[in-house]
């Protein structure tokens, strides 16, 4: 028989013990974090010389701000939103905020780069020996996908590589890469039913500065729309047009006499477009290199050569306007778009002269320094 003081111990033994549970109530609680964990600034080599900076924050759901003129960032600077591109010294800077939590202190970083005008800096050949279609880089690009109109009133449902959600099949794939580029297809699988493919580089790639220049056939017929363009990292918290559109080429419908393509930017309460006209023999339907000269206050157009420029915008020319804004000075990274959109305001609808499938081909996407 246990005596009575005997068992009152056992009992204050085993409750320590947890009660069997293997002793998990011992553990000690980590003690709450006192801040947001500051950020870490991190760079992989990109080509040329040139660096790719990610910056992330322990803390799960952190909202980083960040500055590249060595100045403390605050909650109006750049939000971080995907690794980005520099081809120049940098001093980066940041800082993470989180709900319930003193922000982080700062973190920096001082970059050292020297890279040569005109060296590439960033390249997407769209290579494949495979012989079969593959899905573009995945690391690099991303979709937009459904049928929302997208803004413009577009009639098509975008499809990802591999989606199997009606309208979109793998039998009649609408983007892959093949032996000779990437591939982007607009089809008209039923009466009224269009599908086709939007990517972009959006949470996975983005740069600032720089001459990017995308080499591309594009189809023509009425309402097809091919665009290749950047949108701003801001977009997901500032909206559009405060993130800043780079449209570096936008082709509608039809092959005129001559025929034109277009290059604008729009940004608020400023919405600026000029055009090009190829020479006589020559159309959107052939292979050009369309291409963006973004610099410190002017963005730039041009058409199979950098010295071929026939759109230069300013930010002298934006502020004049009532309420303008430029948005493409403010520390940012933009992002890039390709797509063939079906239908919309300013193509209008498609109709019996439309050819389907109707194919855009993407031999490269590159990014050279200014």
């Amino acid at each position: 028989m246990i005596r009575t003081s005997v068992l009152a111990a056992l009992l204050l033994v085993l409750a320590g013990c947890g009660g069997g549970d293997g002793g998990s109530s011992m553990v000690p609680t980590p003690a709450p974090p006192t801040a947001t964990a500051a950020p870490q600034i991190k760079t992989s080599a990109a080509l040329g010389g040139a660096q790719i900076v990610s910056i992330s924050s322990a803390t799960s759901g952190a909202v980083i701000h960040y500055t590249l003129d060595g100045s403390t960032p605050t909650s109006t600077s750049p939000q971080y939103q995907a690794p980005f591109l520099l081809s120049a010294s940098q001093t980066v800077k940041a800082i993470a905020s989180s709900s319930g939590l003193p922000d982080s202190s700062v973190a920096s970083a001082s970059l050292t780069i020297s890279v040569a005008s005109g060296t590439l800096i960033w390249s997407d050949e769209f290579a494949n020996s495979t012989g079969n279609p593959i899905s573009p880089d995945p690391t690099v690009w991303t979709y937009d996908t459904g049928n929302s109109g997208f803004g413009n009133a577009e009639l098509e449902t975008y499809c990802a590589w591999g989606s199997t959600t009606a309208p979109c099949t793998t039998a009649n794939p609408n983007v892959w890469v093949g032996n000779d580029g990437l591939h982007i297809v607009a089809r008209n699988p039923a009466a009224g039913v269009y599908t086709s493919a939007r990517l972009k580089t959006q949470g996975l790639f983005s740069f600032r500065y720089g001459r990017l220049e995308v080499m591309a056939s594009v189809p023509e017929g009425q309402g097809l729309w091919p665009a290749i363009w950047t949108l701003g990292n801001s977009i997901g918290n500032a909206g559009w047009p405060a993130c800043g559109e780079q449209d570096v080429m936008e082709h509608i419908n039809a092959a005129t006499n001559p025929d034109l393509v277009h290059g604008s930017l729009h940004a608020p309460n400023a919405n600026l477009t000029n055009a090009y006209a190829f020479p006589a023999g020559q159309n959107a339907g052939g292979l050009h290199a369309y291409g963006m000269i973004w610099s410190p206050q002017q963005v730039a157009f041009y058409v199979d050569n950098p010295a071929n420029v026939y759109a230069t915008y300013t930010a002298g020319q934006v502020t004049a306007m009532a309420g303008g804004v430029w948005p493409f000075d403010t520390g940012q990274a933009n992002f890039i778009l390709l797509n063939l959109a079906v239908g919309g305001n300013w193509p209008g609808a498609p109709d019996g002269t439309t050819p389907w499938p109707a194919e855009m081909v993407v031999k490269y996407v590159r990014i050279y320094a200014n």
